[in-house]
């Protein structure tokens, strides 16, 4: 689909059809979050994808969710905690990609020197920063393949039983889930704010 295209037809779909997604789409959705950009190149995301209607329909019950419930696919996005550990040798690799120098190398290269200059709240904020963007790929190359999508993010919810139901190692931390399937609803065009009401500053706002 031509990318302006899947911008404006790119919807919350929250009903959808039985029909089960081919196991190729699933692989180029996860290969378009693989590819997203990231800080430092941490790459801090990580997915489990379920497509056990059991296994759905518990999760749905504990995040209370009839959209999860209604999905062939929920892919439960995820942070990983320890990834900070990595840091040096991200900066070593995005050197010899030529993305950085040797002066920013000698800066970022300690794996302590990012989790020793932010609190807790601030290094899962950054996770989270850098996941959405992650996961923003993978609604976006779902409308490229003709599916529909929808991100949950529960206020509350048990995530030891979810982790509990789904295998899930402690070091990840839940972040939201995305619903992925074929429509089974109509979705119109969602409001938005003019563009003029977006830019501040009166140089920005020059012409429009």
């Amino acid at each position: 689909m031509e990318f302006d295209k899947v911008i404006k037809t790119r919807r919350s779909v929250r009903k959808y059809k039985a029909d089960e997604i081919p196991e190729q789409y699933i692989s180029e959705i996860l290969e378009a979050a693989r590819l997203a950009p990231s800080g430092l190149n941490l790459q801090p995301w990580r997915y489990a994808v379920l497509k056990d209607k059991n296994i759905i329909n518990n999760v749905a019950k504990i995040i209370q969710s009839s959209v999860a419930a209604s999905a062939p696919v929920l892919i439960v996005c995820c942070a990983d905690t320890k990834v900070f550990e990595s840091t040096g040798e991200r900066v070593r690799e995005l050197y010899e990609a030529g993305a950085f120098s040797v002066e920013e190398v000698q800066k970022f290269a300690s794996n302590d020197l990012i989790a020793n200059s932010m609190n807790e709240f601030m290094l899962r904020a950054s996770m989270a920063f850098n996941a959405a963007i992650s996961i923003e790929h993978i609604a976006l190359k779902a409308t490229d393949l003709g599916l529909g999508s929808c991100w949950l993010q529960p206020m509350q919810f048990d995530r030891e039983k979810i982790r509990e139901i789904i295998n899930l190692d402690s070091r990840y931390d839940i972040l939201c889930f995305m619903t992925i399937g074929y429509a089974d609803e109509q979705t119109e065009v969602r409001p938005r704010l003019p563009l003029n009401e977006l830019l501040t500053g009166s140089q920005l706002c020059d012409g429009f």
